[in-house]
Parts: C-alpha cells; structure tokens; sequence
C-alpha cells in the first residue's frame, strides 16, 4: 500500500440522539482533542465560523513525527449530514477527513472517515527516509488513524447520549 494510493479508513457507530443533535458536536473542531491521542486540539482561524471554505488550525503529537500544525479548510458542509475538510492545501491535500451523518430511526449512523494523500506530509517524509518499508508504514499509519477515529466517534456518541447540550 502506497500514499500514492491514497488509502483510506472509516468508522463508524449508531448514537441514540437525531442528526441535529449530533451535529451541533461536530462543528467544534477542538472536540477531538478529548478523545485522540494524536491531535491536541484546534479552533477556527479568526474570522472563520463553521461554513464551506471556512479554515481551522490543528495542533498534533506524534512520537515518531514530534509536533505539527496544519490549516484545514472546509470542503463539504451540509448541516446534520456532512462536515468534511481537507489538510493543508485543498488541491492536493496532506490528508483528507469527513464526518457523515446518516438518519437510522431514532437515532444516527455517525461515520468518520480518513484519506491519506495525495499530498505532502510527515508521513510523506517519513517514508522518504525508509521507502522500502512503505507498505507497512502506511499499514501501520491507517491503525494509528483508525483507533483515534473510534475514540472519536465513541466519545461523540457518549456526548450527543449524555443530553448535555453542545456549547
């Protein structure tokens, strides 16, 4: 598996609360923060609120990697159904994000979902110092995500359950 692949992962779990109520978790991009182990927190570039073409900051830790910031801009915006976002430049993105949100009776399908690519990243140059073992780091890369987006989405759920309104 290669970055130039532009591998994907996804995640998803069922909330006891509608689309509405889970949405009003998702537009606060510093709420990952909580539960991840890798992004420590964001906010909205100033002047910029939740809408299309909107940008954010993120602040993340990695023990291999170190620290990073990255500006994301809003690329999918439909409220109580899609929030996506690309990293750092929108054309060729570092790394390209979503949350979903799909109606199931009384409640909701929450779906993350992560594209690694094609752009440059710290992956990018991790894999640069090592190109032989690309596949694995890529393999290893996709879990690292993917454990963090289940936190993710299992934190939401437990928000958007508890009856305590978004702030």
């Amino acid at each position: 598996m290669k970055v130039s692949d532009c591998p994907t992962t996804q995640v998803e779990v069922r909330i006891a609360a509608g689309p509405a109520d889970v949405w009003a978790w998702l537009v606060d991009v510093d709420l990952p923060a909580r539960f991840s182990t890798e992004f420590q927190g964001g906010g909205w570039v100033p002047g910029c609120e939740p809408g299309l073409g909107a940008r954010f900051t993120g602040r993340n830790a990695h023990p291999v990697a170190g620290e990073w910031e990255t500006v994301s801009t809003i690329t999918g915006y439909e409220p109580g159904r899609l929030f996506a976002w690309a990293v750092n430049d929108v054309t060729d993105p570092a790394a390209s994000w979503r949350f979903e949100l799909v109606p199931d009776g009384d409640g909701t399908i929450l779906r993350q979902w992560a594209r690694i690519g094609p752009g440059p990243s710290n992956l990018t140059a991790i894999i640069g110092s090592m190109p032989e073992h690309e596949d694995e780091i890529v393999a290893m890369r996709l879990g690292e995500l993917q454990a963090n987006m289940q936190k993710t989405v299992e934190g939401i759920k437990a928000l958007a359950e508890s009856g305590v309104p978004a702030v």
